[in-house]
């Protein structure tokens, strides 16, 4: 790829000082301006090529308006909710985060919090702080031999999994792209939320924020579950609904929550975090000294990597152009025993990429890269974990997802995977056409 100019770089939150020297050892001229309000992010940005951020910092679409020289946006840190990538990408700016420096740290505060559930830990703490020794009132359970549910098994619902295996419970879990014959190998049994929530003793989250997660226990979740289950929320705020949360504890419906993020941060409404069956921390999953080192030098590391033309890992892979514009789009026919398609694509980080497909446009960029596997089918929760239990019995594993942006009607999907699956007559059953190739 070529190398792209980064020579001022603003730091707008608290990150660790490796940041800052690993970005000046390369030339770069870096300001840490921390805690600015939205209208002082919006005058300060128009002078920087780049923005590093943790979580706190909202950049919407008006702070990217406001960002002239801009060329990339680094989130030391996981997710990337706080950025608007889809202004971003429009503007050209590329979005990446650090998607593994903070696993360990947000798996043990997981873990910490189920501990902590199941033997009260913090209320008698806090009760021995104001005089009292009440051994009845903190009755506890033991973990071994219960159920955790694992809803997520990614990175940190597999770290967890492992972890919480030590103390003798059956982990059991959902995911709609890691196949259950991988989380087999590390002691998960996979199946479908509808199978999951009744068998569930503990259950705990880790999936992205986005509309298909946004409320994922609910009351009617809830009410599909034992009495008494207990809950974790240490991914993001939203995916367990906190009204409803709220009823299943005051019904002993829910047994405990333990919660490090919420919708609102910091939470104006107190109830959940004042009841006495709830276990709260303000956002603390990334809050360690070795995970933010890792984020710090790994978001200053990726950015130097750009820099110098060696690698781009963006979220939005967007390819910025001299004059900071989104480089070209190329649109063609393709025409396929007298089947006709229309595609468009660009070359984003010196790699092309398919951006549309028909009528399917790509909520992420597919990279022409590597082995590919093409099928048109109607949205489903289910599509891609049926899609995946199919490629599994072939041996082929899933390494990469993009799905359309439109949720209704038949539309293109793309999947990258290990290797060509040998019969696509297969998936008849569940798409509406299917092809592959390798690049």
């Amino acid at each position: 790829m070529a190398p792209i100019s980064i020579q001022t770089v603003l730091i707008s939150e608290s990150v660790d000082p490796r940041c800052k020297a690993i970005l000046e050892e390369n030339g770069i001229r870096v300001t840490e301006k921390p805690n600015m309000k939205r209208d002082e992010l919006m005058a300060e940005i128009k002078d920087y090529d780049g923005l590093v951020v943790r979580s706190a910092t909202k950049v919407n679409a008006d702070v990217i308006s406001a960002a002239h020289n801009l060329k990339i946006i680094g989130r030391a840190g996981t997710g990337v909710d706080n950025v608007d990538v889809d202004a971003a990408t429009k503007k050209g700016i590329i979005v990446m985060n650090t998607p593994s420096g903070n696993t360990i740290s947000a798996a043990e505060l997981t873990c910490a919090l189920l501990m902590s559930l199941s033997r009260n830990v913090p209320q008698a703490a806090m009760s021995m702080k104001q005089g009292n020794w009440d051994r009845k009132k903190f009755m506890g359970a033991e973990l071994y031999g219960k159920v955790l549910g694992i809803v997520g098994l990614g990175r940190i619902g597999k770290e967890v999994a492992s972890r919480m295996q030590s103390f003798g419970m059956r982990t059991i879990g959902y995911d709609p792209i890691t196949t259950p014959e991988v989380t087999a190998g590390w002691g998960v049994e996979q199946m479908s939320l509808e199978q999951l929530w009744p068998q569930c003793d503990y259950i705990t989250v880790h999936t992205p924020l986005m509309p298909s997660t946004v409320g994922l226990l609910c009351d009617e979740t809830f009410a599909k579950c034992k009495k008494g289950v207990k809950v974790v929320n240490c991914a993001r705020g939203g995916i367990i609904d906190e009204a409803a949360l709220l009823r299943a504890l005051e019904s002993r419906q829910c047994g405990g929550a333990g919660l490090d993020v919420f919708v609102e941060e910091p939470p104006k409404n107190r109830s959940l975090v004042e009841h006495p069956n709830v276990i709260s921390c303000p956002h603390l999953g990334a809050s360690t000294k070795e995970a933010q080192a890792r984020c710090g030098e790994d978001i200053a590391l990726q950015i130097v990597d750009m820099v110098k033309g060696k690698s781009l890992v963006g979220v939005n892979q967007t390819h910025c152009a001299s004059d900071g514009a989104a480089s070209g789009v190329c649109k063609v026919e393709i025409v396929v025993d007298g089947s006709s398609y229309k595609a468009s694509g660009s070359v984003q980080g010196g790699v092309p990429v398919l951006l549309e497909l028909d009528d399917s446009v790509f909520r992420q960029p597919v990279s022409l890269t590597g082995n590919l596997l093409f099928f048109k089918a109607s949205a489903s929760p289910q599509l891609l974990s049926s899609v995946a239990g199919l490629l599994a019995t072939e041996g082929v594993e899933i390494e990469s997802f993009s799905a359309p942006t439109a949720h209704s009607g038949d539309l293109w999907y793309c999947v990258g995977v290990s290797s060509l699956p040998r019969d696509l007559s297969a998936l008849k059953p569940l798409v509406k056409e299917a092809a592959h190739l390798t690049i």
